[in-house]
């Protein structure tokens, strides 16, 4: 049943998946509601509704990502480290989270799932220091984009980019970046059967 709903869903969002992806994806989606009980990792309990909130949310920026080193900031339960780097086997991604729990579980996601191109870190961000900078700092948990790029600053260069998941276009939150940091795209995210508008913002340093 999950499988089935999950591949209507790739349909209707015109994504790709092989069947070894998309099996990786339901096991995911498995552990993390079976964890879920005890860990409390997301307030999403229904397995249909994570495909759609989670995992969906998560895959629609893939292809808006230029590079191959990716870090995600307060990755959580792995959104969107973890469906990312299953549609990106050849792209390498970080989850960082300052919280022991998380990253147990996402020790055991890359366990079970045989990811090769995740490492998970507990740390905060701002004492975060990878022995080099990544081509782009992903997060879809920053109250703020200013709070972001003010935590994650040091992980990428003038080459890099942040990519901001945020909910409605956040003008406000645009309006009062720092005069070395412009905004270099932004998209308009069409996710299937999800409620609400979502945008990906890319920035860059100047």
């Amino acid at each position: 049943m999950l499988t089935a709903h999950f591949k209507k869903l790739l349909l209707q969002a015109d994504i790709n998946l092989t069947e070894k992806q998309i099996n990786l994806i339901i096991q995911y989606v498995q552990l993390l509601v079976k964890w879920n009980k005890a860990y409390n990792l997301t307030s999403v309990r229904d397995p249909q509704e994570m495909l759609v909130k989670h995992i969906l949310d998560s895959l629609v920026i893939g292809d808006k990502l230029q590079g191959e080193k990716f870090i995600d900031v307060g990755t959580g339960p792995g959104l969107p480290g973890i469906p990312l780097a299953i549609l990106y086997p050849d792209k390498n991604f970080v989850l960082l989270d300052s919280l022991g729990k998380r990253i147990t579980f996402l020790r055991q996601v890359v366990f079970q799932l045989k990811l090769e191109n995740v490492t998970p870190v507990q740390s905060r961000v701002e004492n975060y220091n990878g022995e080099t900078v990544f081509d782009g700092v992903l997060s879809r948990a920053f109250a703020s984009i200013t709070d972001m790029i003010t935590w994650c600053s040091h992980l990428i260069d003038e080459k890099g980019c942040f990519y901001a998941l945020k909910g409605q276009y956040p003008l406000e939150e645009i309006k009062l970046l720092p005069e070395n940091i412009k905004v270099s795209a932004s998209h308009k995210l069409i996710v299937p059967q999800l409620i609400g508008e979502r945008h990906l913002i890319e920035l860059k340093k100047y």
